[in-house]
């Protein structure tokens, strides 16, 4: 094989000959006919100039015709989702009034108060209609928001009212609800006013069958109006079409005598689920003068470019010389750094024969130079697995079709390794201007590949997981006021407004976005975070609250931290989740308990209205008879002044006892807001023990009480703590009472004491114990579900309920048997109210052997339902 000095020597003196022939002949020409030669290559390069100039144009003409199509796609599908948004929460605030018309849980002057409501709210809704199954109108409602007589007539004059005939569009929609059951949207018709409608009808069914239906009438201009966003609107023309391609309703109004036309780029989506109509958003180009006044400066750049480079032809001869004496130094320079460059180089000629490679190539493939040089596809460096496809993209480069940004392969080392490689490929162009090969580089991107691929995985992942949240992630910069990110959930609810995010936080920023969101500032403008370290406030913890966003009707449970941003500003990012939905259980729920309170306390008052009878039967027996003996002795004249006056005072104390009896029954069971307030348990203790005694005489029941002295104050609903000692103390009578005990058994403690536990804390301890048969084993796990009861005449809901209110003051309440050995001797019922004070040391009662101030030695969970 021939050496390259060998090669080149051959080569030189191949070539000497045609040198000699081409230089005598430019030595032949005038000095004019070599001027012309010369301004050749300027007047070429200008050609060629302005023909990238008309292809660019061109392309950017393009681009900017996809670039707009394609925002007018995405506004105009948002248009659709805003539309069909809309619709749905109309139909949501509609269903409960179907429900309620088929239940027939209203009247009309209701149906006429929730419709004009309705009505108020929702302008693009010009009548809310109630027809019974013959196509009568019951109620409608305009959407002014009053009843209005003329609307929905069987006269056969108003387009929007079902009248039988089949080629109308509101009876195709109430022959579909009729026979479907289900809601229907009819297809678009003009009303009375001339004004293009459609309608939403919802079936009315009872029990016996198809009721009518409840219409609801919108106007296409006004859903437009009202549902699509103003900056929506801004951007592209929007427009309803009818079935016949004609516009209904549009963003843009027309000039007087003209008709919208469709513009020269329009997107068509159908408004669903409205049939037959459809939605058109258009657009236009902007940017016509601005690409002509380009052209413009563009062609006098390239006159002044081609008068250069005349000039520089002139010059030609006289710099020749130095130009061949820099491109040789140029030359050996940029050998100098090829060689001690990183970066691998590689020539190939026109046959794809390796030419020439640098050390640094040598190095990255481990293959000497002597090795490379000469050798033709398939090169020793490439995989045995892959030279299909670095054959394919070498043709590919060969063509002038290789990639700007280069193409990455894989790299086999001497030793049989692989690694990944960057190469970038240009043609090889001589001083002449002739293209004699190519140049590559190549560069080792293994560890640069694996990092990319890391960080865009990662970076995929995190994306991900925020966008798929069902909270509202943002992040705020807190001096500028600028919403750095937002993710899907916020851009939802608030779009791409910084407003959102201050509405969320609450605090100064919402000041500040306003502020600077008016373009003004004052001179008492004063930045509150202007001298906080940020590492320090990126530090402190997030908080949580829940926050009442009013526009959007939400609660929102809001976690708010300070953070540094990518470029170092501090910024607060806010974590909200939506909580419309607990809040309104939360509230349903509290709703629900104290109506279950009242309940319980009338039903207990109910069970008891036997002895409250008899126990107010002694007072008033006793006042008749002071009352019939004072008559009779003053008749008879044989009554001394005192002993009136005290045979009146026993007759008032016999009313005051009457009327306490009374006034306490009325305080218990007056329904009441629950108020937590402060309140001692001997107050508690001695209402319930007098409520209670009526019951427990009637059974004949001993009570014995013990209130602790100094207990803490409590703060608790006083009615609701006493309603829960009534239940217990009354659950105990009747179990001594329908096991017909014995009078050694008949009675019942009371105790109240102070407590502290490693778990509860401080606290007060409420026990009731009987001497009753206790509670069979199958009641155990049973004894707090609603509506189990073991009587015959029980709803079951007072120890739930008693559980429900203790709990909603943080306490517990449980139960258990008491035990002589097997046998059970009675049962024990205690509940806990939490107290803030520390540990008291108060002077009880004796304790039995287990150190509680109780009876019993076992114990078994239980309950009396």
């Amino acid at each position: 094989m021939l050496s390259r000095l060998d090669v080149q020597g051959f080569a030189r003196r191949a070539l000497n000959p045609l040198k000699r022939l081409v230089s005598a002949w430019w030595r032949r020409q005038s000095p004019s006919r070599q001027d012309r030669f010369a301004t050749l290559g300027p007047l070429l390069s200008v050609v060629l100039f302005l023909a990238a100039i008309v292809s660019a144009f061109w392309y950017l003409r393009n681009e900017e015709i996809e670039r707009e199509a394609e925002a007018v796609k995405r506004d105009t599908e948002m248009a659709q989702q805003q539309i069909r948004s809309r619709l749905i929460e109309n139909e949501d605030f509609l269903i409960p009034l179907q429900r309620d018309l088929a239940n027939r849980a209203i009247d009309n002057l209701e149906f006429t108060q929730r419709a004009m409501a309705i009505a108020r709210n929702r302008p693009e809704i010009t009548h809310i209609t109630w027809l019974n199954a013959r196509r009568e109108r019951r109620v409608s409602v305009a959407a002014i928001g009053e009843q209005a007589d003329s609307l929905m007539t069987l006269d056969g004059s108003d387009p929007s009212m079902p009248n039988g005939h089949a080629n109308s569009e509101p009876e195709r929609a109430f022959q579909g609800a009729r026979d479907r059951r289900t809601r229907v949207y009819s297809a678009s018709f003009a009303d009375a006013n001339n004004t293009t409608v459609f309608q939403l009808q919802l079936p009315l069914s009872d029990r016996a069958g198809f009721a009518g239906v409840l219409i609801a009438e919108y106007a296409v201009e006004g859903l437009l109006r009202y549902s699509v966003p103003n900056e929506l609107t801004s951007r592209h023309a929007v427009a309803v079409l009818d079935p016949r391609e004609q516009v209904v309703a549009s963003t843009v109004t027309p000039m007087p005598g003209k008709r919208i036309t469709r513009a020269p780029i329009y997107y068509e989506v159908p408004m669903a689920p409205a049939p037959g109509l459809v939605l058109r958003g258009q657009g236009y180009r902007t940017s016509i003068g601005l690409i002509s006044n380009t052209l413009f400066w563009m062609v006098m750049a390239l006159s002044v470019l081609t008068v250069w480079m005349l000039l520089g032809t002139w010059k030609h001869m006289r710099r020749r010389a130095q130009v061949q004496n820099a491109l040789a130094a140029e030359t050996n320079f940029r050998r100098a750094m090829e060689n001690s460059m990183l970066t691998g180089m590689r020539a190939m000629d026109l046959e794809t024969r390796i030419s020439y490679v640098n050390p640094a190539f040598c190095a990255m493939t481990g293959f000497a130079e002597s090795e490379l040089i000469g050798r033709k596809p398939p090169f020793p460096y490439w995989p045995p697995d892959r030279y299909e496809e670095n054959l394919r993209l070498l043709q590919q480069e060969m063509q002038g079709r290789s990639p700007a940004g280069g193409s990455e392969v894989k790299v086999m080392r001497k030793d049989g390794s692989i690694f990944d490689a960057r190469m970038y490929v240009s043609p090889l162009i001589d001083p002449k201007g002739k293209q004699n090969g190519w140049m590559t580089s190549m560069t080792n991107i293994t560890e640069a590949k694996r990092v990319r691929d890391q960080l865009s995985a990662s970076h995929e992942r995190f994306t991900t997981v925020l966008e798929g949240l069902d909270a509202a992630v943002s992040v705020l910069s807190v001096q500028q006021g600028e919403l750095l990110f937002a993710n899907r959930s916020y851009r939802l609810w608030f779009g791409a407004d910084p407003k959102g995010h201050a509405m969320l936080a609450g605090s100064q920023l919402a000041g500040a976005t306003s502020t600077k969101e008016n373009n003004f500032e004052t001179d008492e403008d004063v930045d509150d975070y202007g001298g906080l370290p940020a590492q320090h406030l990126t530090e402190v913890g997030g908080d949580s609250r829940e926050v009442f966003i009013a526009q959007l009707d939400m609660w929102f449970d809001v976690r708010a931290r300070y953070l540094q941003w990518t470029d170092g500003r501090l910024a607060q990012m806010l974590i909200a989740t939506d909580i419309t939905a607990r809040r309104h259980a939360e509230a349903q729920q509290q709703q629900q308990a104290e109506k279950a309170q009242v309940t319980s306390r009338l039903i207990t008052m109910g069970e008891m209205a036997s002895s409250v009878a008899h126990e107010l039967n002694q007072p008033l027996t006793a006042i008749t008879n002071y009352c019939n003996g004072m008559v009779s002795r003053v008749r008879n004249d044989n009554i001394q002044k005192d002993d009136l006056i005290v045979a009146l005072e026993k007759t008032a104390k016999q009313a005051q006892r009457a009327g306490q009896i009374i006034h306490r029954i009325r305080a218990f069971v007056k329904k009441s807001e629950p108020q937590r307030q402060p309140a001692f348990a001997a107050s508690i203790v001695e209402d319930a023990v007098e409520l209670a005694g009526i019951e427990l005489r009637r059974r004949n029941v001993q009570i014995h009480t013990y209130v602790a002295q100094r207990l803490p104050v409590m703060r608790v609903d006083p009615i609701l703590i006493e309603q829960v000692l009534l239940n217990l103390l009354k659950n105990a009578a009747e179990a001594i009472d329908n096991a017909a005990l014995p009078p050694s058994r008949r009675h019942i403690e009371l105790r109240v004491v102070p407590k502290h536990t490693a778990e509860l804390g401080a606290n007060i301890e409420f026990s009731v114990t009987d001497m009753g048969p206790g509670l069979p084993v199958e009641v155990i796990e049973r004894m707090y579900e609603a509506f189990f009861s073991t009587k015959a005449d029980g709803l079951g809901i007072g120890l739930g309920l008693c559980r429900s209110i203790i709990e909603s003051h943080q306490g517990r309440i449980r139960a258990e048997n008491l035990y002589n050995g097997p046998s059970i001797v009675g049962c024990r019922f205690a509940f806990t109210i939490p107290v803030d004070i520390p540990r008291p040391e108060p002077q009880l009662a004796p304790l039995d052997k287990s150190g509680d101030p109780g009876t019993g030695t076992a114990h078994n969970t239980a309950a009396t339902p």
